[in-house]
């Protein structure tokens, strides 16, 4: 199976599956440790439009799951930051965690690398907010 197939097939999965519990961590923001805001360990925004405030346990990079905020502090999606040279016939995406709990739906995309996550990579974007709800994080 390629990546795209295997990303695609984790991505409804998860969208489609049972009913995911909050993790306690991140139910406040700011998130409980072992939590750290992104732009503290690496220039980046406080905020990223289209994405949020990012938060990550250190120990979890790069790949994360990073949790996202937006302005008025709601939880709205997990990402996870995948580098494109970890990804082959022979790579799986078991049991991602979703630390924000339920998934509403899944976006997906190509991200030419930043701080934190310097080499090119995928996005895979849980989001816990329907989409209309993505504009929250748009700016």
């Amino acid at each position: 199976m390629n990546r795209f197939a295997t990303i695609a097939a984790t991505a409804c999965a998860l969208a489609a599956g049972p009913v995911i519990a909050q993790d306690a961590a991140v139910a406040d923001h700011p998130p409980k440790a072992p939590y750290q805001k992104v732009s503290d360990l690496v220039k980046l925004p406080d905020f990223l439009p289209g994405i949020g405030q990012l938060y990550v346990d250190p120990a979890t990079l790069p790949a994360g799951p990073f949790v996202a905020y937006d302005h008025d502090g709601r939880l709205v999606s997990t990402i996870y930051m995948i580098p494109i040279s970890s990804m082959n016939a022979d790579t799986g995406f078991d049991d991602l965690a979703a630390p924000g709990g339920n998934v509403d739906h899944v976006d997906i995309y190509y991200n030419a690398g930043h701080p934190g996550v310097e080499e090119p990579h995928e996005h895979i974007v849980l989001w816990h907010v329907p989409a209309a709800d993505e504009a929250s994080v748009a700016k």
